[in-house]
């Protein structure tokens, strides 16, 4: 299936700020079943490439000068190929899979996650459709509802509050499967869908012996599929987010984000 995204991000500051840097997971991950087509970040300086530990592309933006504002946008095609119940190529992996079961402030378990694991699997987690069972019962205890948590939200505080978002069902999907020795990583990206909330999207990889690793939608209680455009992979959100950086000075900042994802049409002869 070809997507086309657009994805423009905005900052806005009260201030000058006289120096940013900024790490950009915008481009699509050299994974086998999906390949960007063509694909352009525009941004108000040079960007300077690199592959990080987790495998994901990632620019540098470095702007040494002042301003007042910082314009990104990202354009493409992407071609996504079916997944077979969310089960993932193998991959060249520069971590071991079990770096992944590292916890992380986001996705630390702790007894009340222990005990929602063991009565949603009391056999534990062994096949994809465990996997599906457990995105279900934290859908069902922990509802869709935007601007009850934020990017440091974690994992107990989301099953606490019985509120959150996509990125709030990745990380305590992860702690979840982590608190009891399974290595799962976070998953940011795209999604063509039509409901809502879609567009930007996080879920999660987890990993199966004798399978590898397994793409998990937990909002949607679904297998990843050929809907589903990844940008990085990490820990958790702090490693894999979109756009990440630092500035000296700027005042009150303010953000708008707007994400496109529609599907190509096909060219006829």
């Amino acid at each position: 299936m070809k997507h086309l995204i657009r994805h423009v991000t905005q900052y806005r500051y009260t201030a000058p700020v006289s120096y940013s840097i900024q790490a950009l997971r915008l481009t699509p991950r050299l994974d086998d079943h999906q390949r960007a087509l063509r694909w352009r970040i525009d941004a108000p300086g040079s960007l300077e490439q690199q592959v990080d530990a987790y495998g994901n592309i990632t620019h540098m933006l470095t702007l040494p000068s002042a301003h007042d504002s910082i314009d990104l946008c990202v354009t493409g095609q992407v071609e996504i190929d079916p997944l077979r119940d969310g089960r993932l190529h193998p991959e060249d992996n520069r971590l071991p899979v079990h770096a992944f079961c590292v916890p992380t402030s986001l996705t630390q378990s702790d007894d009340t996650i222990r005990d929602f694991v063991h009565t949603t699997l009391p056999d534990g987690l062994r096949t994809p459709n465990d996997a599906l069972t457990l995105a279900s019962a934290i859908c069902d205890r922990v509802a869709y509802e935007p601007g009850t948590t934020d990017v440091t939200t974690a994992a107990n505080q989301v099953l606490a509050l019985g509120h959150g978002v996509c990125q709030d069902h990745a990380h305590l999907f992860l702690a979840c499967v982590r608190g009891i020795g399974v290595p799962a990583r976070y998953v940011s990206g795209y999604l063509y869908t039509e409901a809502e909330h879609a567009a930007s999207h996080a879920w999660a990889d987890v990993w199966l012996d004798d399978i590898g690793w397994t793409s998990v939608d937990i909002t949607n209680r679904q297998f990843a599929s050929d809907c589903h455009c990844r940008l990085a992979v990490a820990r958790d959100y702090d490693s894999a987010s979109p756009v990440r950086g630092v500035r000296h000075g700027g005042g009150e900042e303010s953000m708008t984000v707007s994400v496109q994802v529609q599907a190509a049409r096909q060219q006829t002869q």
